[in-house]
């Protein structure tokens, strides 16, 4: 990565090269409405920044109304969702339903209202190919802009829909997080392997940092530090959380306990120069 603004910003939002990132997604709401853990939204962020996550995941209508709030200090890297998606209400129906996506903003937009990074879906295995051509064009027009203002790039790569058994097998994982830094992504949040050995082989295989999602709320906050410890060991450059952290019994425990997990293993690799 040659581009200095985006280099120091990337570096915001993973945490530096000693350390893996913690990141909350807070950007549910958009989709799913407000489901539990999500009242009192600006309360809720205070607790992450106060909790002192790496960054947040949130919606450009959110991040504003947190800026106007007080007091604003001290707060994470802020990451800027930049589209909406039908994915999951179709495959809801079953993979029957219509498969569409669409841009919010752009990043310029994001970086005036003060984020640090953008994030973007890309969604393969639909069976859709028409779907996926607009997902790619999209991905390849926001990377452009993205090196045009400085901004980083998450892209959100996942295989879902009917030609996808296992959204965390490898083959798909390898396709799609591949895609994505073809594409000009600068960082990728993508699915969990299920175990630490070929989720290792992924990341290894990736020619930029991996985040790994944590998916929807686990059994136990037990195994949701277990899969925490995995991703450490995997080499992930970090994980993001969202219904484990904000429907959590206590979130400010949760969170403190994930930190420490992910701090137990070494940092192999400097993640924003790999």
């Amino acid at each position: 990565m040659s581009d200095c603004g985006k280099r120091i910003r990337l570096s915001r939002v993973l945490g530096g090269s000693k350390h893996r990132a913690l990141v909350v997604a807070f950007d549910h709401a958009l989709v799913l409405g407000p489901i539990p853990g999500t009242e009192d939204p600006l309360g809720r962020i205070r607790q992450f920044a106060q909790a002192q996550v790496d960054a947040l995941l949130l919606n450009l209508g959110l991040m504003r109304q947190f800026a106007n709030s007080a007091p604003l200090s001290p707060i994470p890297a802020l990451i800027a969702r930049l589209d909406w998606t039908t994915v999951w209400a179709a495959i809801g129906q079953n993979g029957q339903g219509a498969l569409h996506s669409s841009l919010l903003a752009r990043p310029e937009e994001a970086l005036r209202q003060g984020a640090d990074a953008v994030l973007t879906y890309l969604v393969v295995g639909t069976g859709d190919a028409e779907f996926e051509m607009k997902e790619v064009a999209r991905n390849a027009e926001i990377a452009r802009e993205c090196e045009r203002v400085g901004v980083p790039l998450i892209v959100e790569s996942l295989a879902r829909g009917k030609d996808v058994q296992n959204p965390g097998d490898p083959k798909w994982l390898n396709l799609h997080t591949r895609m994505a830094a073809e594409l000009g992504a600068d960082c990728v949040k993508t699915d969990y392997s299920g175990d630490v050995a070929s989720m290792r082989g992924v990341v290894e295989e990736c020619p930029i940092p991996i985040l790994v999602l944590g998916g929807s709320r686990h059994a136990s906050e037990k195994h949701a530090l277990n899969v925490v410890r995995d991703v450490a060991a995997s080499g992930a450059a970090g994980i993001f959380f969202g219904r484990n952290v904000f429907q959590a019994d206590n979130m400010s425990k949760f969170l403190e306990q994930a930190r420490a997990a992910l701090d137990a293993e070494p940092v192999e690799f400097q993640a924003i120069a790999k």
